[in-house]
């Protein structure tokens, strides 16, 4: 029986992002200013097709399969990533929780925490094009609940979350300024979203590159495991 994250997009466009979803029952996008991310009910030739007409424009869209070498129909492969996903099973025993930023530090190098707003667009923007977290449009942000960190009212990291399949949430958008790493604020971060996900009563997961080994590593030790190897296409009209 096939687990609702083997198509985690799909899931997604038609459960708990499905108000977000455009185009037919059987082949649904994003808004290219959301997201890039498309699927289609079945991974056959005709349902590529589908997607390939209900799909405006000639955007480039992205989207995961188990499978790899997919007949794609009349779509042009552009790239390809061998993708990881994994699924938070809990905080290893003897793992330290990560620090917590104090959002009333005084000191010279002030860091604050807080939820991001649609003014923050902008920062959220120049902050994912300088450090290439994944895909980020202008309304991303419309997924919802992305927090930053701020020092001295400039943005230096953030996470948020992206794709809702059923009970799972995917964390999402995690990156760190460069003079800010090293200091745990995307442990943090992500720590604060999977409690947010937890208290919903949700499982979190995430997508992550296979050669991005440190990142492999990082969540691993705050309590993910790896479920699968996906293949991420990115394809062309």
């Amino acid at each position: 029986m096939k687990h609702i994250l083997d198509q985690p997009v799909w899931a997604a466009l038609v459960t708990g992002n499905s108000n977000l979803a455009q185009g037919t029952p059987e082949a649904k996008y994003f808004d290219k200013t959301i997201s890039p991310f498309v699927d289609v009910a079945h991974h056959d030739t005709a349902h590529f097709k589908n997607l390939y007409d209900a799909v405006p424009g000639n955007r480039d869209v992205w989207m995961f399969s188990l499978q790899k070498n997919l007949d794609l129909g009349p779509w042009k492969v552009v790239d390809t990533t061998d993708t990881l996903q994994m699924v938070y099973k809990g905080l290893p025993s003897e793992a330290q929780p990560a620090k917590k930023v104090n959002p009333a530090a005084k000191h010279s190098e002030e860091l604050i925490t807080r939820p991001l707003q649609d003014a923050d667009i902008p920062a959220m923007l120049a902050l994912t094009e300088q450090t290439k977290p994944g895909p980020f449009a202008e309304r991303t942000f419309d997924f919802g609940h992305f927090q930053g960190i701020f020092h001295n009212h400039k943005l230096v990291a953030m996470a948020g979350q992206r794709l809702h399949p059923g009970a799972f949430a995917e964390i999402s958008g995690v990156c760190t300024h460069p003079d800010f790493t090293g200091r745990g604020l995307a442990r943090q971060l992500m720590q604060d979203q999977i409690n947010r996900i937890l208290q919903n009563d949700e499982t979190p997961f995430l997508h992550v590159r296979l050669a991005n080994l440190n990142a492999v590593k990082l969540y691993q030790l705050i309590g993910f495991e790896i479920r699968a190897q996906l293949c991420g296409y990115v394809l062309k009209k």
